[in-house]
């Protein structure tokens, strides 16, 4: 089994840790992962080694620099996310911190939740990305992606009875994306709610719920786009 090494790295002062899994081979591509609200995960690091094991150099990104207890980790990615650039800046750290180790290598994204929404803002900011893929992110944005600005391919994988990502998001995001010209992928799984990779969901709350197909299939449809933007 892989393992990952700790990676320390900075958003300004801010001291961040992340998560560096090494393919046993020569790496295809390096791949950020960005987290969940709840930051590194047993679900995310479990996505995360998957990736190692397909033979890509991961990073399993940090969000505050320390790992929140319970709720205080709204308040958090709330304060987080208040200014669009700080936000996309903390994004960029990773992005920075994943290309020191990986010179050369195409660079892809992928998020979970908070991260989801993450790599969204990366490819609207103009990242030089082949692919992000959200996984049951939010779809809002204080600042839409200019026309041409975009230079990755898009995946979004969404539950469409998500209550966090109401349709008339899904109809702007769709809007969104035709305006800044992006070339992008919407996969959404009826029925099914927010949270849909993680099959340990936090307890007691009614937004979140695990689905195995919805899991297995957007599974297969990032290892897909992945191929293909690859090859």
């Amino acid at each position: 089994m892989i393992e990952p090494d700790q990676l320390n790295y900075r958003d300004g002062e801010l001291a961040l840790t992340g998560h560096l899994l090494r393919p046993v081979a020569q790496a295809r591509a390096a791949i950020a992962v960005f987290p969940t609200i709840a930051n590194v995960t047993p679900a995310v690091m479990a996505k995360a080694r998957l990736l190692a094991e397909s033979g890509y150099l991961v990073l399993v990104a940090d969000f505050y620099g320390r790992m929140p207890d319970g709720p205080v980790a709204f308040e958090w990615a709330d304060a987080l996310r208040a200014d669009t650039g700080k936000w996309r800046g903390r994004l960029r750290a990773a992005l920075g911190a994943l290309r020191a180790e990986a010179p050369g290598l195409p660079m892809a994204v992928i998020g979970f939740c908070l991260g989801g929404q993450a790599v969204l803002e990366l490819a609207r900011d103009g990242a030089d990305l082949v692919l992000a893929a959200s996984f049951h992110g939010l779809l809002e944005t204080d600042a839409p992606a200019r026309p041409g600005a975009i230079k990755a391919r898009i995946l979004v994988c969404h539950g469409d009875a998500d209550s966090l990502v109401p349709r008339a998001h899904v109809r702007a995001f769709w809007e969104e994306m035709d305006r800044a010209g992006a070339n992008w992928h919407f996969h959404s799984y009826a029925g099914v709610s927010h949270g849909f990779t993680n099959p340990d969901p936090p307890p007691g709350n009614p937004v979140v719920a695990y689905d195995a197909s919805a899991d297995r299939q957007s599974w297969a449809a990032l290892k897909s786009l992945l191929d293909e933007v690859l090859e």
